[in-house]
């Protein structure tokens, strides 16, 4: 059980700028959203299989589970604000040509399935973007009610959005909801291109997409709470995507309705969501996280298998009101757990890998049971999914989510050393050596927290960690490990948290009194630092940055 928070779930957007940002945002997924509903009815007009319309979701989907690394990496490596103008831009113009290519009449099924990719491409770009900026936006003790309202901006426009979406197709066509989807991103846009945002300084220079995409992945791998969320968010948005995925051919099929049928469920869904947006936070300070995510994902689960037999409007839409509070549910804790539990100086990289969780799985879902359904019916499709969803539930038994509560993420640089040898940012391998002096009567306390030391040098940025013990001085241990470069080596330095550096102390206390830890830096090759003659000059050394130490 969690403290229950003294924060009102609004106290975030009495801060300006997040509230221009959320309330532009809503209406840029309210765009979205009436463009999704346009999308998937032209698409049942275009084509009548259903394989081809649960692939509308795909084509959106599939950008984001493809680039969310790289999309991640740019979030942390450039200025936030201007990448999500860039992403925006692409969103822009996807949707123009949607609209123009529409009203000409010449959209065909594979036209209107690429130009919903290009859109999700921008959106994939935008989302860690504007996921990884809301630290910067609000305060610390605000992180969780802006993650909140984030997720209640979004279900607010999928209240409305699909079922102003529906009217707007059955009045007025589906070009007209692609008309509306571009217009509607133009505010966000603006209130982005004011933003002035101020960058938080770097001593060093940002580093290249390939090795920053590199130390996401690497962060994600040595960090066992951040991959138990993101496979939960996988299994999740697979199992349960099912029911999204299959909403057009609900409305058309098992109630027989047309695209205003559409966007009344999804509207349906939307407010289930929305009640959910409002309800996180207290329940979270009730119940562990654990413990509501079986809830909801029990509700939606039972909710699709009512979906999946009703033949009654009425009765869908009350299910799917369960549905929508059951899948926001236990969406938002993933995101609060991932977006609470990592480092600010990767934020971006960790928020773009659950969203190509949750967004993978969807696409995923598009796919499989878009084919289930053209083999065996849409209602066994969708008991087939609620099937598959209880079974996600056993994985709570082997990857439990993390416990997180709101706490200071930024990293905290070490002190200065001296360095004698001309460097480059290039130079390395750097191999690091540090000796420690331990009781032997404290041997086995002092390897067991060495044993939290290597998981966070090694999310950090070393590789080739090890811990070794003299064998003619036992009480002697020496820990290695390498980064390729100097300038990883300084980046691995400067990414510490306090949370982490209290762990590296932990470590250090074991230190016999009166003794203090011994560093050595070596660089591996040295013969890069050799001058053959004395007139020679060092190539790059001009790109040598003041470094700053500590222990590691």
């Amino acid at each position: 059980m969690t403290g229950q928070s003294a924060v009102s779930l609004g106290a975030p957007l009495r801060v300006p700028l997040f509230r221009r940002i959320w309330f532009a945002s809503m209406l840029s997924n309210l765009g979205l959203l009436i463009q999704g509903v346009g999308a998937a009815w032209a698409m049942i007009r275009l084509s009548d299989d259903p394989a081809m319309v649960a692939l509308v979701q795909t084509a959106l989907f599939i950008p984001v589970m493809l680039l969310s690394l790289a999309a991640g990496a740019i979030a942390d490596m450039f200025d936030r604000r201007k990448v999500a103008l860039v992403a925006l831009s692409i969103c822009l113009v996807s949707a123009g040509l949607l609209c123009v290519i529409s009203f000409s009449g010449m959209l065909t099924p594979w036209l209107l399935l690429g130009l919903c990719f290009a859109i999700g491409c921008g959106m994939a770009l935008f989302g860690p973007t504007w996921q990884a900026s809301v630290s910067e936006q609000v305060p610390t003790e605000l992180l969780s009610q802006a993650i909140a309202l984030n997720s209640i901006s979004f279900n607010l426009a999928r209240s409305f959005g699909p079922a102003i979406g529906g009217v707007i197709v059955a009045t007025a066509g589906a070009p007209s909801a692609f008309l509306l989807n571009a217009l509607f991103y133009i505010p966000l846009f603006i209130v982005l291109l004011l933003w002035r945002r101020i960058p938080s300084p770097s001593r060093l220079p940002p580093e290249r997409i390939g090795r920053a995409m590199t130390s996401g992945a690497r962060f994600i791998i040595h960090s066992p709470p951040i991959r138990a969320v993101l496979l939960r968010t996988l299994a999740t948005a697979v199992a349960g995507g099912g029911l999204y995925t299959l909403m057009p051919l609900v409305a058309k099929d098992l109630l027989e309705g047309s695209a205003q049928t559409l966007g009344f469920i999804l509207g349906a869904f939307g407010i289930g969501a929305i009640a959910s947006a409002f309800m996180v936070d207290p329940l979270r300070a009730r119940m562990a996280s654990e413990k509501l995510i079986f809830i909801s994902v029990l509700l939606l689960a039972a909710t699709i298998v009512a979906v999946a037999l009703s033949p009654w409007l009425w009765l869908t839409a009350l299910a799917l009101l369960g549905s929508g509070w059951g899948w926001t549910t236990a969406l938002t804790l993933f995101i609060i757990n991932i977006q609470l539990a990592v480092p600010r100086w990767v934020t971006g990289r960790a928020m773009a890998a659950s969203q190509a969780a949750s967004a993978g799985g969807l696409a995923l879902a598009g796919w499989v049971w878009g084919q289930v359904a053209s083999a065996f019916g849409v209602s066994d499709g969708l008991l087939l999914s609620a099937g598959v969803l209880l079974l996600t539930m056993l994985l709570r038994f082997g990857f439990r989510l993390p416990e997180v509560e709101a706490r200071d993420m930024e990293s905290v640089p070490l002190d200065d050393f001296d360095v004698a040898l001309d460097l480059t940012g290039r130079s390395g391998p750097i191999a690091i050596e540090i000796e420690y002096h331990v009781d032997p009567d404290r041997a086995r306390p002092f390897y067991r927290a060495m044993q939290d030391v290597e998981q966070l040098r090694h999310r950090n940025g070393a590789y080739d960690w090890s811990l070794a013990r003299d064998i003619a001085d036992p009480s002697i241990w020496t820990e290695h490990f390498h980064c390729p470069t100097w300038h990883d080596y300084l980046r691995q330095r400067d990414r510490n948290t306090s949370e982490e550096l209290r762990t590296i102390a932990l470590a250090a206390a074991f230190q016999t009194p009166g003794r203090e830890p011994v560093v050595r830096r070596r660089l591996v090759r040295p013969f890069g630092s050799v001058r053959w003659r004395d007139e020679s000059r060092d190539e790059g050394l001009n790109d040598a940055v003041p470094i700053s130490a500590g222990l590691g």
